[in-house]
């Protein structure tokens, strides 16, 4: 004997008749999709994604590369004396040091931004604590490799090497002015971060409630 199971998935209209040509009824009946339970509601999907975190960082990290590179050719090419690192913006008061202070945070803000709108973007949900953990992951392997380089010696210090922002800190650098640049450029940060991974969630968002 054949058994027949209805499909659970769709559901049929209300049947609705038209007359043919040969003024016979028809019955249409047109299936019925229902709207799936949306993932939003399912707790898998949700929480902090460490792969997400670490790929936002990444571009944070080539983003902070990029712009480092254009802002110091825009200023060899203007022929304006500016140099985008700690020392810098702390030591001098002048012009010159609030420039460099001001582009500094402003790179990396911009940087941080993009870092984690990819990573909210990747996780889909959760998009503050994805920014948040890009921020994180930042914070950490910066001051792993301070350390490093402050126990090995400068030679070892890989951020160095790759042109970034410099943000050391040493006894010359410990002052009032040196902390109230540090404090901003991790608070900048932070806030950029978490900005960027709620707005590349909220892109996900907006196409689910589109689809209804």
């Amino acid at each position: 004997m054949v058994q027949h199971y209805r499909d659970d998935t769709q559901e049929l209209t209300p049947r609705t008749r038209r007359f043919g040509d040969d003024d016979t009824q028809v019955d249409e009946r047109q299936p019925q999709h229902r709207a799936e339970a949306p993932a939003d509601f399912d707790r898998v999907y949700r929480g902090f994604k460490g792969g997400a975190a670490f790929y936002g960082w990444l571009i944070a990290i080539g983003l902070t590369v990029l712009l480092t590179g254009i802002v110091g050719a825009v200023a060899a090419a203007v022929d304006y004396a500016i140099t985008i690192d700690w020392n810098r913006a702390e030591a001098e008061a002048g012009t010159i040091g609030l420039v460099s202070g001001t582009v500094l945070i402003l790179i990396l803000a911009i940087a941080y931004y993009k870092g984690g709108y990819v990573a909210g973007r990747l996780a889909r949900f959760d998009g503050g604590r994805q920014g948040f953990g890009v921020w994180m992951i930042g914070v950490v392997i910066t001051a792993i490799v301070a350390g490093i380089a402050a126990l090995a010696g400068s030679q070892y210090d890989v951020l160095d090497r790759v042109d970034l922002p410099s943000v050391s800190l040493t006894d010359e650098t410990i002052t009032t002015g040196g902390l109230i640049l540090l404090g901003a450029v991790l608070l900048i940060t932070l806030i950029a971060s978490v900005l960027g991974g709620k707005a590349g969630a909220r892109y996900h968002r907006h196409i689910d409630e589109s689809r209804g």
